[in-house]
């Protein structure tokens, strides 16, 4: 009977991992920019905001730039100041929705 309950708790895991993953790459496409005028990586669960188009955020002195990998697990952000890149940091989603930083 445990090993029935640590079969079950294991694909329950896995589920979890699937569905973060699929709730993200739903929103927004996979290995396209989306933008934004701010990104708090700290919000549990983390939600990106509304996506704007290039024009709308390339006139705030600081916007970010979101690309999604193809499996919608791992994003690219990269922060612009004046239109220009300042910061580009990797981030993985965890199941529970929150960000982790790859350090490289």
């Amino acid at each position: 009977m445990g090993v029935i309950r640590v079969i079950a708790g294991l694909c329950l895991i896995g589920l979890q991992l699937v569905a973060g993953a699929a709730l993200l790459a739903d929103k927004f496409t996979p290995g396209v920019s989306h933008y934004f005028d701010h990104f708090d990586p700290e919000l549990r669960p983390w939600e990106p905001g509304q996506n704007l188009n290039l024009e709308e955020v390339f006139k705030n002195y600081q916007y970010y730039e979101i690309v999604l990998d193809r499996d919608g697990k791992e994003i690219m952000v990269n922060q612009y100041i004046q239109g220009n890149k300042t910061i580009s940091e990797k981030y993985l989603r965890l199941p529970d929705g929150a960000l982790q930083k790859i350090n490289k």
